[in-house]
């Protein structure tokens, strides 16, 4: 009976520890066209992807004054996806409509994620594999 004991916690061990997924560095830039809003300010994204998930501002800047704000943002995860909203003002835009979303492959991942504030029609775009 003991030892079957023991090979049943061995069994145990190895199937915990085998269960562990690798990491791998995920690095998305979120592109948000802000010209149909009338004086932007404080843009932003917030998401599930931080520390401080959904509590903070991650900011967005429109450094060429095309109002496009953009901020690209680098993690090791072994998450399938993130889900997002971006902000103006401390506002969330799609209000009641579902969060958007980037998935991820399992492996080192660049990607685009390009939209239009308040429009719910995003393209995410891998830029390499």
């Amino acid at each position: 009976m003991k030892f079957l004991k023991h090979i049943l916690f061995i069994t145990l061990v190895l199937t915990i520890t085998s269960c562990v997924q690798e990491t791998h560095t995920k690095t998305v830039t979120f592109r948000v066209d802000m010209s149909g809003v009338e004086n932007p300010k404080n843009v932003g994204v917030r998401g599930n992807f931080t520390s401080n998930s959904w509590s903070e501002t991650e900011p967005l800047t429109d450094d060429n004054n095309d109002g496009i704000y953009e901020g690209t943002f680098s993690q090791k995860t072994a998450v399938n996806g993130i889900q997002f909203k971006f902000v103006n003002n401390g506002e969330f835009e799609l209000d009641g409509q579902d969060n958007r979303t980037v998935t991820f492959e399992y492996k080192p991942e660049t990607i685009v994620y390009k939209a239009v504030f308040n429009n719910p029609e995003g393209q995410q775009q891998t830029i390499n594999n």
